[in-house]
């Protein structure tokens, strides 16, 4: 059985909430990805961060990423997933939530995140094409039908 274990890049690090976008999108820079972890006090995982949040929330609306904070972007309760999950659990969430990126979390610790990249090398071509087509798939439009 795989396991999101099996699946994770290990030693992901967390932008803490108090720190500024701009030094956040240093941080995203510095390690050449895409999005963060955000936790709180306690290293709590709080939300997560994406180099497009910082961009269309912060700096298109005219705000500067120089004041204000990752725990301001952090909305909701972050999805995750155990480190023992199997891979279909996983990606069953990640379909389900239609999210890119998964922060997997062992014994109440961040140990490790999923992302697409991470799914391109261990799922089968039918698999990672259906679940790019789930998760990228566009919500239907206020009164369109789904079928």
């Amino acid at each position: 059985m795989t396991t999101a274990r099996d699946i994770m890049h290990p030693g992901v690090e967390c932008v803490p909430a108090h720190e500024t976008l701009d030094r956040a999108a240093q941080m995203m820079r510095d390690m050449n990805v895409g999005s963060l972890p955000i936790c709180g006090p306690g290293d709590k995982l709080t939300g997560i961060l994406t180099d497009r949040d910082i961009v269309v929330k912060c700096v298109a609306v005219g705000k500067d990423p120089a004041k204000m904070t990752a725990g301001e972007l952090a909305a909701g309760t972050p999805v995750w997933c155990d480190a023992s999950a199997d891979e279909s659990d996983v990606i069953s969430l990640m379909e389900s939530n239609k999210i890119r990126r998964m922060p997997v979390i062992e014994e109440h610790m961040l140990v490790g995140m999923i992302s697409e990249a991470d799914l391109a090398q261990h799922l089968s071509e039918d698999k990672l094409a259906h679940f790019v087509a789930t998760v990228t798939a566009a919500p239907p439009s206020k009164g369109q039908q789904t079928h």
